[in-house]
């Protein structure tokens, strides 16, 4: 069994969020919906709100959303809370439309990055946003959290701004802008905030938000663990730290030994091998000339004048031994190179980077400073340690909070509803899900996850989780008896975590997965399985989906939870992610090889069949990741037809701030290893970029091999790398020699953004193995086709009460 997550080293280094006295304003009670407008607050009973938060989604009343947690946990610490949800940014105006809050401002940018919301890998514009009414794009700026706090300052220029959020978080430090194409400032110092607080924030903003309200000055709080904050090199309160110098990754040369006084210059030549003599021939030094003569006896002109002595040495003095102490780790500080070093170096902004990962856990990571600007505008950001994770009793306390579970009714249209021209699509995607852990050990080098909420899983106890389920069956409108998921960030890590509490304080490897599972990793899945067995057991529950992105490499050391799963909990399909099939791409995501997924494979159609159902795995692909040459996606479209799939969506790799492939791809080196200044010709330390829209397109390519639009750019492709043979009408063939008429457009999962050219081809239907054309129900996969990352999955019952009339997204 793992060990409880309550008995870990980091249950007991923090103060529990609910022993903290609540705010006098305790006493107006919990609100139905936080505040959006004057006449809520009056309705309430308020002529002030001692906190607003600003925020660039829609406000839904759900523990999905962010701003609904953060709301609701400092609604349950006694402060009257107000939103601002995607306000007009033209102006400071809308920013005063709840008056000036008591204590401070909280902004973010929103659930997602607004770069990655408002544009695609390909950096054009979307049209859309998930996060907003009726899915209409445009309705937050491009970096909202700069904007928000820029012009929060602008409103009421002497009330503390609190950024947070996961644009905040993935910016706290420098960072390569893909947008841009350049790096740029930490966003504490382009946002002007006052403090970031990064990660999971409810432990750090409930004690900031305590600390203020009792007049303590924001300048003054510098000691909260998970914040980020500017502090000027002579500032009083940055004296007293051991400063480790990380500014570099010069190496020293060779280490000369000591000379011997007592030889002369030709024998210290000569004991190296060379010779002060222009007469010398070189070859007498090599045969041991300098000391034998012609009869090969030693010539005593060459011998040591006094053999007795010797050179000196130098050693420890034991006695200062017991003496030498290592600084403390919580009053060290490590100084990373600054801004502008890491602006005009990619060797050490990897370097930075590298660092950075390194101290992420929570149980041993020390501060870190970097320092932006020089002369009078120099000053330091100090990044403190990540936050504690909440522990199983706080991840109840905050899940269980009083959330309405549907969007603030200002956004239900003409007949109160939220499921017409105003639905927000993020909130039909999460509508009847529940989560029920945090976090993510996978370490996978192109997602933000770890850099977000920490590879220490927090997860939530059995009786919260049956108890939300419970909550949706009778309080939700429209549902119909299914659970849409119940997982998190992916969909088996609920428990699992390190067997000893100290080891897992103590450890600093970027993934507890990669290049294999840890000793020390627990891998049992029971809690899950009892969970998946009692929800399913309760009445009114028709069927319990599993809808987060499963980790195969994990479910498959637990036999019965994939046969409880695969039997009990797929809705006809099942995502997974191998990534690739190459070991070179593999290795700079940290992704394991594709033989586990080959296993995972065979058990999963083994219980499909015991079960006497027909389900599909829908494998997703990255293409134009670091480290992929093009015949590694030759090689995965070889795999693909092998295989019979046909892929109608693949994701770009898009190069998201702080993420390590995302330093790959600036730096073109591996900060997964030591980073060097003259790097080694070896697979480890070199990095093949994609980089220019030809070859990023050639990858995409490869992986819709059987798009007849792709099939030029592939054949001059399959030439100039010495595969013509893969050019044929043939079944071992990978594209054929003619050509139909197409009409050269794309048509994106994102439909609104496709900008089809004329009328497209009608497409033949999916063909299986037996070339037999196959058909599908309405909603579910076909045979040999596979959507990927999230753009273009088939509708499935997601236990809304028209599904049919969803929209495919």
């Amino acid at each position: 069994m793992n060990a409880p997550v309550d008995v870990s080293f980091f249950a007991r280094a923090a103060k529990p969020l609910t022993s903290y006295r609540p705010y006098w304003a305790k006493r107006f009670g919990t609100a139905p919906f936080l505040p959006m407008s004057r006449a809520e607050m009056e309705k309430l009973g308020w002529d002030s709100c001692d906190i607003i938060l600003v925020t660039g989604d829609a406000y839904v009343d759900h523990p999905s959303f962010g701003m609904a947690v953060i709301g609701r946990t400092l609604e349950a610490q006694g402060f009257r809370v107000g939103i601002i949800a995607q306000p007009d940014w033209q102006s400071a105006e809308p920013f005063k439309v709840l008056g000036k809050p008591n204590l401070f401002w909280g902004v973010t940018a929103g659930n997602m990055d607004s770069m990655i919301n408002r544009y695609t890998a390909d950096r054009k514009i979307r049209s859309d946003d998930a996060y907003t009414p009726g899915d209409i794009g445009g309705k937050r700026p491009d970096r909202a959290a700069i904007v928000y706090s820029q012009r929060c300052r602008e409103a009421y220029k002497d009330v503390p701004i609190i950024l947070g959020g996961i644009e905040g978080s993935l910016r706290r430090i420098a960072h390569y802008d893909y947008w841009s194409d350049k790096v740029r400032r930490s966003i504490v110092v382009d946002a002007k905030c006052d403090l970031l607080l990064y990660g999971n924030a409810e432990r750090a903003l409930v004690e900031v938000a305590h600390r203020i309200a009792a007049r303590e000055p924001v300048e003054k709080i510098t000691d909260v663990r998970g914040t980020a904050f500017v502090r000027r090199p002579d500032d009083e309160s940055g004296k007293g730290w051991f400063e480790i110098d990380s500014t570099t990754v010069d190496e020293p040369g060779r280490v000369e030994a000591h000379i011997n006084p007592y030889m002369t210059t030709s024998e210290q030549a000569a004991s190296q091998g060379s010779t002060c003599s222009k007469d010398d021939a070189p070859d007498s030094i090599a045969t041991g000339a300098n000391e034998t003569g012609a009869t090969g006896q030693k010539d005593p002109k060459l011998a040591d004048p006094n053999p007795a002595i010797q050179p000196m040495l130098f050693v420890a003095n034991p006695a200062l031994k017991a003496r030498l102490k290592v600084p403390p780790r919580d009053k060290s500080v490590i100084r990373l190179p600054s801004y502008e070093q890491v602006k005009s170096d990619p060797v050490l902004y990897a370097h930075a980077n590298r660092v950075l990962h390194l101290e992420t856990n929570p149980g041993n990571a020390r501060c870190l400073v970097q320092a932006h600007g020089e002369g009078v505008t120099a000053r330091d950001v100090w990044i403190n340690p990540p936050p504690i994770p909440l522990t199983t009793a706080e991840m109840d306390y905050v899940f269980d909070l009083h959330y309405a579970r549907s969007p603030h009714p200002s956004y239900a249209d003409e007949n109160g509803s939220h499921d017409g021209a105003t639905k927000i699509p993020a909130w039909e995607m999460i509508r009847f899900s529940v989560n029920i852990m945090r976090g993510c050990f996978g370490g996978c080098t192109f997602c933000s996850i770890t850099e977000h909420e920490g590879r220490i899983i927090q997860s939530r106890s059995e009786d919260s989780i049956i108890q939300e389920i419970e909550d949706i069956r009778d309080k939700v409108k429209g549902f119909t008896g299914t659970i849409s998921d119940l997982g998190g960030p992916t969909a088996n890590m609920y428990r699992l975590g390190c067997k000893s509490p100290e080891i897992e304080a103590a450890c600093r490897k970027p993934s507890c997965v990669y290049p294999g599972i840890c000793s020390n990793l627990g891998t049992n899945h029971d809690p899950l399985i009892k969970i998946y067995r009692r929800g399913r057991a309760l009445k009114g529950i028709k069927k319990i989906l599993i809808g987060s992105g499963l980790r195969y490499d994990l479910a498959v050391k637990s036999p019965e939870y994939v046969k409880e799963l695969v039997q009990h909990h797929v809705g006809g399909y099942l995502k997974i992610a191998p990534e690739h099939t190459e070991q070179g791409p593999l290795t700079k995501m940290m992704k394991p090889g594709i033989g586990s997924y080959d296993k995972f494979k065979q058990m999963f159609e083994k219980f499909s069949e015991e079960a006497g159902k027909k389900q599909f795995l829908i494998p997703y692909f990255i293409a134009a990741h670091p480290g992929t040459s093009d015949e590694d996606m030759m090689n995965l479209a070889i795999w693909l037809k092998k295989n019979g799939f046909r892929a109608d969506q693949v994701q770009t790799f898009y190069p998201s701030p702080m993420a390590t492939a995302t330093a790959m791809y600036h730096s073109g080196r591996n900060p997964l290893t030591r980073v060097r200044r003259e790097m080694r010709d070896t697979a480890e330390e070199s990095v093949d970029i994609v980089r220019g829209e030809k070859r990023r397109r050639l990858h995409k390519a490869f992986l819709r091999y059987h798009d007849p639009n792709n099939w030029p750019l592939l054949r001059e492709a399959l030439k100039a790398m010495g595969r013509a043979d893969l050019i044929g009408n043939g079944k071992h063939h990978l594209i054929p020699t003619f050509q139909p008429l197409t009409d050269g457009g794309y048509q994106s999962a994102r439909r609104k953004n496709s900008t089809p050219v004329g009328q497209r081809v009608q497409q033949p239907q999916a063909t299986g193995a037996a070339g037999k054309a196959t058909a599908s129900k309405p909603g579910q996969p076909q045979k040999g086709r596979i959507l990927t990352q999230h753009t273009g999955l088939p509708p499935r019952v997601t236990g809304s009460a028209k599904p049919s009339a969803r929209k495919a997204r």
